[in-house]
């Protein structure tokens, strides 16, 4: 094949912008309670760490500051927010109401292959367990929620859930010291409805699962006060 042709049919390799590099970096470590709520930030001190300018980190700030992850304070600091228990019980509404009906969808529309592909990331899930790697298990439990949402043919639906999700992420990711198993033994009844085409059943089982985090919230906020911000609120 001549070179030329060649050249057309490749098409660019999609690299990270700056900014995306910044931004996913900064998520990871506000997620991980790395940077906690309260912490103060700066435009110039994380271009300065980062070896970057400002304007990628000004974008990245504005990001996370989208997603619930960020006050930012027009020539003041910039500030990690405090959880809200009122957006996350907002948030858990938010994904039962879409993933009841995505995993309904999933029923009808997964093909073998599908499932094959699920079952793949419950078994990263389950090493994920096994090893006590939190981090790599919320991750892989995003994974799963995602596929299912995309492989159901409403892979939109993920994108909403992820720009109302901001606060209920930390608290899962705090809940997953003593709930992992929990949260992975609630992926294999999904599944399990899965393969059985049992769309009532797929359904309950992911109301169950979202459902978790209204006595795991509790048990978080005893011990972390300081990282809530607001009353409890008093949910069914």
């Amino acid at each position: 094949m001549p070179e030329s042709t060649l050249l057309k049919m490749l098409e660019p390799v999609q690299r990270p912008s700056v900014t995306e590099t910044i931004f996913e970096e900064l998520h990871r470590q506000i997620l991980a309670l790395e940077l906690p709520p309260g912490t103060k930030m700066s435009e110039v001190d994380v271009a300065r760490i980062m070896g970057v300018s400002r304007q990628p980190v000004r974008d990245a700030f504005y990001r996370l500051s989208t997603l619930g992850f960020l006050t930012i304070r027009p020539q003041r600091a910039t500030v990690v927010t405090a959880i809200s228990e009122t957006a996350v019980m907002q948030a858990r509404f938010i994904r039962s109401a879409i993933e009841a009906e995505t995993v309904r969808m999933a029923c009808q529309r997964l093909a073998k292959s599908d499932l094959a592909a699920l079952e793949a990331v419950l078994d990263q899930q389950r090493a994920a367990v096994e090893a006590r790697d939190s981090a790599k298990f919320h991750a892989l439990d995003d994974l799963f929620h995602r596929e299912i949402c995309e492989r159901s043919g409403h892979g939109f639906a993920w994108d909403i859930i992820r720009e109302n999700k901001a606060h209920m992420d930390r608290v899962r990711f705090l809940s997953l010291s003593f709930a992992s198993q929990d949260a992975f033994d609630d992926h294999l009844k999904v599944m399990a409805a899965l393969r059985l085409r049992d769309a009532p059943g797929a359904m309950a089982a992911m109301h169950a699962h979202l459902s978790r985090i209204k006595t795991q919230i509790r048990r978080i906020r005893a011990e972390r006060e300081s990282f809530f911000d607001g009353d409890p609120v008093l949910e069914d």
